[in-house]
């Protein structure tokens, strides 16, 4: 007599489907920037040429005026949208500076540096290597928002320990570098 063959019941196979993507939980709270600006269409182009920035959201008038748009540069959302009459909003150029400098960390600062001048932007601050450590500078875009941007910087002890005595030597007698990077005081 043969032994008698067990019946496996083998599982049904599992059909995937696609699941819908989850909206990414955001933390809370979330400081997000929102900027005024006179031209935010324009300036929509502008960070995505200079920095890189894709494009989330846009809401226009008919004629063409942002309502609100939204775009993301790295892992950071900046929200913006145009002046409108009666807002209590007004544009770094009507108040003839930027009272916040927005800041970008990248690998090469650089390459960012370059694009973002070839784009439209003006240096506040050059480029250098700091007594921190960054080699950072400070730009301000065509609508007047002030930018830095670092990246770490690629020095010798000795150096950075020179640009950090040298520091310490204009804090020490209250003078600091100006727009230009030259000692005021």
């Amino acid at each position: 007599m043969s032994p008698k063959k067990r019946s496996r019941s083998r599982p049904k196979a599992r059909v995937r489907t696609r699941a819908r993507p989850r909206a990414a939980k955001v933390p809370v709270p979330t400081v997000v920037t929102y900027l005024a600006i006179d031209g935010a269409s324009k300036a929509l182009e502008f960070y995505k040429n200079a920095f890189g920035a894709k494009e989330l959201t846009r809401q226009a008038t008919p004629d063409g005026k942002i309502v609100h748009a939204s775009i993301r540069i790295g892992n950071t959302d900046i929200m913006m949208s145009d002046i409108f009459p009666g807002s209590s909003s007004r544009s770094p150029l009507e108040l003839g500076t930027s009272p916040v400098t927005l800041h970008i960390n990248t690998e090469d600062v650089d390459a960012l540096w370059k694009k973002a001048l070839a784009a439209g932007a003006t240096v506040l601050m050059p480029l250098e290597n700091q007594f921190w450590g960054d080699r950072y500078g400070q730009l301000a875009d065509p609508f007047g928002h002030h930018w830095s941007m670092s990246s770490k910087a690629k020095m010798s002890k000795e150096e950075l320990a020179s640009k950090q005595k040298e520091a310490m030597e204009m804090f020490s007698q209250n003078r600091q570098p100006d727009e230009q990077g030259k000692v005021s005081g």
